[in-house]
Order: C-alpha cells, then structure tokens, then sequence
C-alpha cells in the first residue's frame, strides 16, 4: 500500500486531502503510508503544506529520462542490493523487467562489490543498477559484449560527472585520487552466451564517507550543486551512447579520461601480485603492464596506482568496491 503513495509524490507538497482523493483513503491513511515510507528510507517531507519529496531525489517522476535505458524504472527507500533487487524484478514471472529497466535506491543492507566486497551507501549518494539483455549495438547479448561495458560505463560517468579521471578497470578519482564513483558489472553467462547483464553505478554526488569524494565539493564556488535526480537523467543518455560506440571510439575516450596509463601499478590479481607500469590497453580493454620480466596483458584485477595523483596519494582500499560498484569508500 506504501507504494500506491510514493509515484504521487513530487518535490512540490501536495495535501493528505488530495492525495486521499487520488488514492481513494482518507488523510489519515495518507499520513500512515507516508510515515511507511519513511520508515522504509525513503525521504518524504511532512510539513503543514503536505508531503513531497526532496527536490532532486532520483524517483522516476523526477527524473527526466529519454531513450531506452530508465523507461522502465524503480526507486525504493531500502533494498538489500540495487543488483539483486533488479535481477528479482527481471526473474518476475509475469511481469519481468525489460532490457533498460534501473533500480535505484536511497540505501542498501547488503550492496557488494567486485570480488566480494561490501559496497556501503550514504545519504548524498546516487547508486542504482541497469539490467541489459541485449547487445547495445542491437541483437542479443554475446560473451564479445561484454569486455568493454565496464570501460563504455567508466567513459559515461565521466562525462556525466564532468570532473575526474579513470582508473582501470572503472573507478572514477578525484583529482587528489579520492574515490568519486566505482561500476560493478554481473553477467548472467548460460553456456557460451550471455544471459544478461546487471550494470550497477555508485557516485558520490553531495556526500560522501570518509577518505572518500563527492562532486559537491568539486564544482566552482557559486555554481549550483548537482542533483541526483539530474546526474541520474544524464547519466542514462550517456550510458546509452557509450555502451553503443564503436570499440575504437571507447578505448580512444577511456584513454582520454584515463589517470592509469604511464603510472607505475601494482594490481592484484587472481593469480597473484603483479607491479609495473601501466602502458596502454589492447584492443578488448584489457590493460598491458610493462614489468621487470616484460608485457603482460591483465584482464582482471585491482590496481593501486603507486604516487600522487595531487596534493594527497590515494586512500588504501576499504570495504566498497576497489574497481567495483558503488560509490567512493
């Protein structure tokens, strides 16, 4: 029942009376689903004016969307996880959510990150997942899809956020190598093809933990801060753009954006340490690291970078996703 109240909600208040109306209960009902609500994480405000929901939060009927991605779109206060919650909804046995569909929370009990890792949120953060069930370039979904979505998705929350650089595979850094926004992509694999795809994006948008960035703080003084609800539109468009190009035009604006090649690394891999320099991608996106014994190509792993970004050196891991989803430790 909480649920029929929160798609009436928008940043203007509205009356217990008229939303009463609209829902066919009284004001008093009204006031109950609201406190629901609340209790469940979502930020509704209850002044004498009515209820309404915080200017800029990432609801659908705030969130100005075009395209394929978001048409299909879900906001909750707390969910254990925005991939799991969206692979349930996909999973749904009469009405499954369809390619493009996006889960985007206020919190999560349970986010995780690549290999394992707890992925935390906090208020000011914009986390949500996208599920892709066909290729973007059109068709289904193959296994030679997959190698550039992480990049193709680091390149679109560049652009979007408008500042920072690119760590390999999918972090964004602030320019003191603070952790702004991380990427965690789950394929679905069934035998040789791809099933499909849950993309999961955390940014730091007005807060964040600590050792950590936030796009706030990085904007010119005077200019506005950014929203969530209007990252999350652009955000969207530029998914939808990037996971789309060429492989040649998303290796050419990773490297562009990137703060990884020519760095010394050090990267943990599966198989074990592995430092040299960072020397350049091939052309499936994996990274090429000149080390003492000679190149050696990396397709999976997590990279420290060794020095100085700016005025701080990057923080130690914590537990979010090094190279992962979520937003910056």
């Amino acid at each position: 029942m909480p649920e029929r109240l929160l798609p009436l909600l928008t940043d203007h208040p509205r009356t217990g009376d008229a939303l009463g109306q609209s829902l066919g209960v009284n004001r008093v009902t009204v006031n109950t689903l609201a406190r629901r609500l609340i209790d469940s994480g979502v930020p509704v405000q209850v002044t004498r004016s009515g209820y309404a929901l915080p200017a800029g939060t990432p609801a659908p009927q705030l969130t100005v969307r075009g395209g394929t991605l978001g048409q299909a779109m879900r906001y909750h206060g707390t969910v254990t996880s925005t991939q799991d919650e969206l692979r349930a909804w996909a999973d749904h046995p009469q009405q499954p959510a369809p390619h493009g569909a996006v889960m985007v929370a206020e919190r999560q009990t349970a986010g995780r990150g690549r290999r394992g890792r707890s992925w935390d949120t906090t208020h000011g953060t914009l986390v949500f997942s996208v599920l892709l069930t066909r290729s973007p370039r059109g068709g289904p979904l193959t296994l030679a899809d997959l190698p550039l979505m992480p990049l193709a998705a680091g390149v679109a929350v560049q652009r979007a956020a408008g500042v920072g650089g690119l760590k390999w595979p999918n972090d964004l850094l602030a320019p003191n190598g603070r952790k702004l926004a991380g990427i965690l992509l789950e394929a679905d694999l069934r035998g040789e093809e791809a099933r499909r795809v849950v993309l999961g994006i955390g940014i730091n948008v007005t807060a964040a933990p600590q050792d950590a960035a936030h796009l706030a703080a990085l904007r010119a003084p005077g200019t506005p801060h950014p929203t969530r609800a209007a990252l999350l539109g652009t955000l969207l468009g530029e998914l939808e753009r990037w996971l789309a190009a060429p492989a040649p035009d998303i290796l050419n604006a990773w490297r562009a954006a990137n703060v990884t090649l020519g760095r010394p690394v050090l990267i943990h891999t599966h198989a074990g340490p592995l430092e040299g320099v960072a020397a350049d991608l091939d052309a499936q996106g994996s990274l090429i690291v000149h080390t003492a014994q000679g190149p050696r190509t990396v397709s999976a792993g997590d990279v420290q970078l060794i020095g100085s970004l700016g005025p701080e050196a990057p923080p130690p891991a914590a537990d979010v996703p090094e190279g992962g989803s979520g937003p910056a430790p």
